[in-house]
């Protein structure tokens, strides 16, 4: 256990000293210039945010490229559509979208907390329910994992339960090029509201700004390993405990993954992000995976050949048009 907590203490040794060097060489003369000193601060923050991005990018273009030549389940005929994808994991994992949500919403929930505590709400850490863990930093770092990943279940199980939430979220689900960029191929809306929901429970859970962005690190990176474009599972067992490609390539199926009861019904299966265990509990889950087209129904030319959008404007505008289409 100490040998655990020595791994931990170092690594978070040796990021916290890549970041300082990276904010100071980078980002701070940067911000000086710029006449930004008041941000410094939201700027070391970001510094975090782009070495977490550079890093995931980094093993995504190494390791997981590297599973999906291995394996493939499809071959790339669509590159213009995964360039799409890389830009949305570029915007996202090298923090510019969560840089302009922190100093456009946060700082709004960060008040509405504060005004909470001051009408009486204690401030609440969830470590601390269990007497010592505190001082176990592998314990404490999974309560918190777990916690936010059933809260990712929820918030997936809702994109696809309300008709205009999934008019957003359909922008996820209508690449039929899966790999391993997919997954912030997002709606910037459906982000932001994901996004919120994230930070107000991290604010009432009282989890560690350092704790949280490793949570979010590691949900990214094996949600590009679930995306990835590779024939993997995880056995019988290992399926069970992990979300696997396969596993998740299901919830992505054309009809099965986003339909609970037919065409034109909202529902579907595998709506796990890390651990399957949600679904199990709900029975939401499926192990039949097939390694079958992905997709969304009514894009296909026989059910209306809906256009979802092949750019990222495009894919942004519609998915407004179709919100709006719903009032």
């Amino acid at each position: 256990m100490e040998m655990n907590t020595s791994l931990i203490d170092r690594f978070a040794d040796a990021f916290g000293t890549a970041q300082q060097w990276l904010f100071e060489q980078l980002l701070q003369p940067a911000m000086f210039a710029l006449g930004l000193g008041n941000l410094l601060e939201d700027a070391y923050d970001a510094t975090g945010w782009l070495l977490v991005g550079l890093i995931q990018i980094a093993i995504m273009a190494t390791v997981l490229r590297g599973l999906e030549r291995w394996r493939p389940v499809e071959p790339l005929t669509d590159r213009a559509a995964v360039r799409v994808d890389i830009l949305y994991t570029l915007v996202h994992r090298l923090g510019l979208f969560r840089v302009a949500l922190f100093l456009t919403l946060t700082p709004l929930w960060d008040d509405a907390i504060g005004w909470l505590r001051l009408q009486g709400l204690a401030t609440f850490h969830l470590d601390a329910l269990w007497p010592g863990v505190t001082d176990v930093a592998w314990v404490s770092f999974l309560m918190y994992l777990l916690v936010f990943d059933f809260v990712e279940y929820l918030l997936h199980r809702a994109q696809h339960r309300f008709g205009w939430w999934w008019q957003l979220h359909a922008v996820h689900h209508s690449q039929r090029q899966m790999t391993l960029w997919s997954d912030n191929r997002n709606h910037l809306l459906d982000d932001v509201i994901h996004d919120s929901v994230l930070v107000i429970v991290g604010l009432l859970v009282g989890i560690a700004p350092g704790q949280f962005v490793a949570i979010v690190a590691i949900t990214q990176l094996l949600e590009s390993l679930s995306h990835t474009n590779v024939r993997m599972a995880f056995g019988r067992f290992g399926d069970r405990l992990l979300v696997s490609p396969r596993f998740h390539r299901l919830h992505h199926r054309i009809g099965v993954g986003h339909e609970s009861d037919g065409p034109g019904t909202l529902g579907g299966h595998n709506f796990a992000v890390l651990f399957p265990v949600w679904d199990l509990l709900f029975r939401t889950a499926r192990f039949d995976g097939r390694d079958e087209p992905t997709g969304i129904r009514d894009q296909l030319p026989e059910h209306g050949g809906r256009d979802y959008g092949r750019g990222f404007w495009s894919q942004q505008w519609l998915g407004l048009k179709r919100l709006a289409s719903r009032g």
